[in-house]
Order: structure tokens, then C-alpha cells, then sequence
């Protein structure tokens, strides 16, 4: 079995990477440890390097049509690792998840229509509704102190009330990192379908289950989750390839595919450019055993990152995530107002999160850790941060 370095540091700067040569534009300081945007500071599997490069030593890089057998990866990949089946009827390039809930938004949904979205949750799942004149109804998730859950009966009040269009459910959650269980999700699609709402399922970080945890697409649990559900997914967060933009969209009902498809087709957003089916067909065809070690690593990430908090800065907690490489630490202890939290992990920790209330208000006191680095660099955030924390006046 192939050993994958996990530990060595990868100067990414001067990369064109927006984690790092964008720090001084977001942050105001260029030079800050930046664990904010969700790509990983690891290099991507030997297997997809070397398919790309042998493909660019080909001296034309042409027009490309998607083969047979990318298809046949992605199909693959959804039965070996999740026990889903789908088809080539079913299943589209869609270039990149955020743009894919763009297109339905658009296509399925009039300026005015409603979107609910369950906050704390990825902001985009706001402001792609939001900016293109769609309305923002909210079923906020239920916090008991040291775990969130779906408030369903409060679902099922705003879906009647409120009658919107869609729903963008996260599933793995971000930034949370929970997985829901298939009872949950049967009663989110047994709302949804009653009250003819179709369900956005974001399952980008699926593949990236902690601790055994096995990931349950929504699409599967019922027949009505099928008949509602629009599915999408990529290899870009498992294997660390989100600037190849290959993403992919499955629709189970026929009625909700054909438009929608045909719709993507005659405006070539479903057609995809070459380095993404090659990347994405090696990643899923030889990226198994890679996966499965970064899985360990991230894991023995999050123990190191609890381990350090509760040893040196109790004031802070981490929820344990179930899925992905992002950790939502609980900092609501140190009773900092929204900028003064900021000031600590920016100005006095040298560190660049993504604060909680990019997620919702619900996310205030919160900040997003993004773990996916080597271990000395998490080590070396936590340091900064106990740092940081020590300096603040005693209350």
C-alpha cells in the first residue's frame, strides 16, 4: 500500500491561490495563516497529477467531448462509496455547485419566489437566491450548547406558511460538518413533496465522512425525496481539485430533468472542459486509497485541535464534525461583540477564519476553522490563537 504525505507544508503563495493571494484584499494583511477558504493545503493524488500531465504533453488542447468512461467514474464512485445508483439519463456537468444552484434558482424560480435555506449554513445558499430577486425564508437549526439538529416541526410551519419554490439543503452540513440521518431527511422530503417544494441536496463534502460515519444521500431515502430532489456533487473537496470546476448535477424525476437539462444544454453550461473529466475520472477511479488516509489525517487533525483547546483555551470548543475538513469552533465564552472576535483571530492571532455570522445570525460568537493543512500549520494556529486569547483582559 502507497504511504501519502499528508505533513509537508506546499508554499502556496504567488499560485494565483484565493486562500492566500487574496488575504490582503479580504483581510487587509497579506501576510496572515489563512484557514478560511475550503480547499486544502495538500497535494492532490499522484493519480490525477499524473493524468493531467500526461494529457498536457499532448501539444493541442482542442475541444473536447466527455468519454464513456467519465461518465462511467462518476456512476461508479456514487456505488462503491455510497450505495447510490444513478444513470447517464440522470447525470450532468454542471460547472461548479454554487453556479449549479444559480441555474436553478433560475430556471425553476420567477424574481419574487421564495428559497428556504436552514442557517447557520454556507452563505452562498443566501446570496444566490437573494441577488438574483428571490425571497429568503428561514428554518433555523436548533442548538442545545454542544450539538444542532433540524427544527422539523418548524419546517413543516414555514413550508405552509411561507410556500416557497425550493429548499437548499446541505447535506454533509457546512459549516457545521453534520450529517443528517436518512429519518430526518425522509421527514424533510415528506414536507417538501407534500407541499411541492423541490430540494437543492449540496453534497460536496459527502465523500469526506469522519470516524465511520457513512453519508446518506438525500435523494435515496424515499420515493418522494426522489421525485423532488436535485442532487449535486464533485471530487473537488475530496480530492483537492476545486480550480478544475467539475462538478455534477443528477436529477431522479424525469419531469424535473428534461427541461432543466435541455435548458443547460442549449446555453453550454453542462459541457465540460478536458482537465476536468480527466481529474475527475482518475480521482474517482484511482483516489480511493488516498481518500481513505487523508480521512485518518483529518481525524487525527480534529483530535489535536480539541486536545489543545481543552488543555489551553477552554474558553473555546469545537463541535466535532462528522464530515469535511472544517471545524465550527464555539467562542461565545470569551463574550466578544462581532468585531472584537474578528480583531482577536485577525489583528491579534494572525489568523484568517471565516467568522460564524458569514453564516447567519445564528452563527454569531462563532468562527470556521478550515483544518485541511498539515498538522504543524493547526499546531501553529493554535498557538497564535492561546496567544491571543491570553492578552485579553481578565473579566
Amino acid at each position: 500500500m502507497a504511504e501519502f504525505d499528508f505533513d509537508t507544508v506546499i508554499e502556496r503563495r504567488g499560485s494565483g491561490a484565493l486562500k492566500y493571494d487574496e488575504l490582503g484584499n479580504r483581510y487587509g494583511n497579506p501576510d496572515l495563516l489563512p484557514l478560511w477558504v475550503a480547499d486544502m493545503d495538500f497535494a492532490v493524488p499522484p493519480a490525477v497529477t499524473k493524468a493531467l500531465v500526461d494529457r498536457m504533453m499532448h501539444p493541442i488542447y482542442g475541444y473536447a467531448a466527455p468519454t464513456p468512461a467519465y461518465w462511467q467514474s462518476i456512476i461508479g464512485w456514487l456505488k462503491r462509496r455510497h450505495d447510490f445508483d444513478v444513470t447517464t439519463d440522470e447525470l450532468r456537468y454542471i460547472p461548479g455547485v454554487v453556479k449549479g444552484i444559480g441555474f436553478v434558482v433560475n430556471y425553476f424560480t420567477r424574481p419574487g419566489d421564495k428559497v428556504l435555506i436552514q442557517p447557520p449554513v454556507y452563505h452562498p445558499f443566501r446570496l444566490v437566491p437573494q441577488d438574483n430577486g428571490r425571497k429568503i425564508v428561514e428554518n433555523p437549526l436548533l442548538f442545545d450548547g454542544s450539538s444542532y439538529r433540524m427544527d422539523l416541526d418548524g419546517l413543516a410551519e414555514v413550508v405552509e406558511r411561507e410556500k416557497p419554490r425550493l429548499m437548499i439543503l446541505c447535506n454533509p452540513h457546512n459549516p457545521i460538518g453534520l450529517q443528517w440521518d436518512a429519518d430526518t431527511l425522509r421527514r424533510v422530503a415528506e414536507i417538501c413533496h407534500k407541499a411541492g417544494v423541490i430540494v437543492i441536496s449540496d453534497e460536496i463534502h459527502s465523500d469526506l465522512m469522519l470516524w465511520g460515519k457513512k453519508h446518506v444521500t438525500f435523494a435515496s431515502v424515499s420515493p418522494e425525496a426522489a421525485e423532488i430532489s436535485i442532487t449535486m456533487g464533485a471530487p473537488s473537496k475530496t480530492f483537492n481539485i476545486a480550480g478544475l470546476v467539475s462538478s455534477w448535477v443528477i436529477i431522479k424525476n424525469p419531469e424535473l430533468r428534461e427541461g432543466f437539462f435541455g435548458w443547460m444544454r442549449a446555453n453550454e453550461f453542462d459541457d465540460p472542459t478536458f482537465v476536468a473529466t480527466i481529474a475527475t475520472e482518475a480521482a474517482y477511479n484511482h483516489g480511493g486509497e488516498w481518500l481513505d488516509q487523508l480521512i485518518s489525517y483529518l481525524e487525527g487533525n480534529v483530535v489535536a485541535v480539541e486536545e489543545y483547546l481543552a488543555a489551553e483555551i477552554p474558553s473555546i470548543k469545537a463541535i466535532r464534525p462528522e464530515a469535511s475538513f472544517l471545524l465550527w469552533l464555539d467562542c461565545r465564552a470569551l463574550g466578544l461583540s462581532h468585531d472584537e472576535l474578528n480583531a482577536l483571530f485577525v489583528d491579534k492571532a494572525g489568523l484568517a477564519l471565516n467568522d460564524g455570522e458569514m453564516f447567519g445570525r445564528e452563527g454569531a460568537g462563532f468562527m470556521r476553522f478550515n483544518i485541511g493543512a498539515p498538522r504543524s500549520v493547526i499546531l501553529k494556529a493554535l498557538a497564535r490563537l492561546k496567544s491571543a486569547v491570553d492578552s485579553l483582559p481578565r473579566k
